[in-house]
């Protein structure tokens, strides 16, 4: 039977407690960084939007190119190990940043070099968070485990947005780097007192391609997971498209500003820690077909930005946005935690990652042009087509509406 308190037990988990302070302090160090990291380069003599973007692609490019080698470090090495070594590289390179901002020696070789350095740190660190947490959670407490720390997650993006805009504003960019640095440390910090039982070797050691072979035999064996990274590619491109872009384009010219902007932010924020609450009593027998059908509810804000409905609703549906998004992702984390073999997960892991992730660029890229040929709000109801199509796509597959949870969750020792 299975209740919030019992769910909650969880926290009395000394393994999972550390792991979700952890994860908590990692991703308010993470939200943190964007506004402080925005910020400080802007304000150097002479830098321009250009020179931000430079700097921010210099920490994205690394970050793809060593996912899949992450994945692989991940299913060699002690997960606890991997992980505080992603944490202290994101911690070396924030402070690093910080530096150069706070002395005044700012070379744009030198900070794009720092944040690379952050890129490889979150390569190394997500693979290993998949496949550590069937490690520290009891089988039969998977979701709940997923969501909890979904939960920490969220709480701290909202608090990270508001602390980080507010701390830059009291002391400058440069300190705030250092106090997200400092919040990647201490989470380095939390992981090593994490005691794992011993894990025997995995498997025979191979090469890394041998290795990257094997996981992605084991991706694209199951339709399922290859059928929904593959609706993801879509699906994220069109989001980083209309959050990134056109989003704040509307804001611009109809909803009053950044204070609209900030409006339809919140409600979302609002509707990740509700779709956290929904996901730990959520137990579907399909759950890869209600997380599918969940993404389709999440084109409803671009068409309401598209038809410039009023800013009330447009909030609701970035909340509905935030609610359906959270809930999948605890869904999709649990069955890829239950259904794929411990010694490939971070792999596998890695190439969802990677899949899922390739086009964002694309989208952000396109996203203003496509916007000035055709019309902002053409653009964003055309994202929402590529959503739901996209979304009724994945749904054809056998794999993605067949797939069962077991019929009795295991019981943990």
């Amino acid at each position: 039977m299975h209740s919030y308190l019992s769910d909650l037990g969880l926290l009395r988990d000394r393994r999972f407690a550390l792991l979700l302070s952890a994860r908590t302090l990692s991703v308010l160090g993470s939200a943190f960084a964007p506004v402080a990291l925005a910020f400080g380069v802007l304000g150097l003599p002479g830098a321009t939007a250009a020179t931000l973007s430079v700097v921010l692609t210099a920490e994205s490019v690394p970050m793809i190119v060593f996912i899949l080698f992450g994945g692989v470090l991940a299913d060699r090495l002690p997960r606890k190990w991997v992980m505080m070594a992603g944490e202290s590289l994101m911690a070396a390179g924030f402070f690093a940043l910080a530096a150069m901002l706070l002395t005044g020696w700012t070379p744009l070789p030198a900070l794009s070099a720092a944040a690379a350095v952050t890129g490889v740190g979150i390569a190394i660190m997500f693979p290993a968070l998949t496949g550590i947490i069937p490690e520290v959670v009891p089988p039969d407490r998977l979701q709940a485990g997923n969501a909890l720390l979904g939960l920490g997650q969220n709480a701290a993006r909202v608090a990270g947005a508001v602390l980080g805009g507010f701390t830059v504003v009291q002391v400058g960019g440069g300190w705030a780097l250092v106090v997200s640095g400092a919040m990647f440390a201490v989470a380095g910090a939390l992981l090593a007192l994490l005691r794992m039982e011993p894990v025997a070797s995995r498997r025979e050691r191979h090469s890394v391609l041998a290795d990257l072979r094997d996981g992605w035999r084991e991706f694209s064996s199951r339709q399922w997971i290859w059928v929904v990274v593959a609706q993801f590619s879509l699906l994220v491109m069109a989001i980083q498209a209309g959050h990134g872009v056109l989003g704040p384009l509307i804001a611009k010219e109809t909803l009053g500003g950044p204070a609209g902007w900030s409006a339809f932010l919140a409600g979302e924020a609002v509707g990740t820690i509700v779709g956290v609450l929904v996901a730990m009593r959520l137990r579907p027998r399909r759950p890869i077909l209600v997380g599918v059908l969940l993404c389709l509810p999440s084109a409803l804000p671009y068409v309401l930005l598209g038809l410039d409905a009023p800013l009330w609703a447009i909030v609701t549906g970035a909340f509905v946005l935030g609610v359906c998004f959270d809930v999948f992702g605890v869904l999709w984390q649990t069955t890829m935690q239950r259904e794929i073999p411990a010694e490939s997960l971070s792999r596998v892991s890695s190439y969802d990652l990677l899949g899922s992730m390739m086009f964002g660029p694309i989208g952000l890229l396109l996203a203003g042009q496509a916007a000035d040929l055709f019309g902002t709000e053409e653009t964003l109801l055309a994202c929402a087509v590529i959503i739901v199509l996209s979304t009724l796509a994945a749904l054809l597959a056998p794999g993605v509406r067949n797939l069962r949870a077991p019929e009795r969750e295991p019981i943990s020792s």
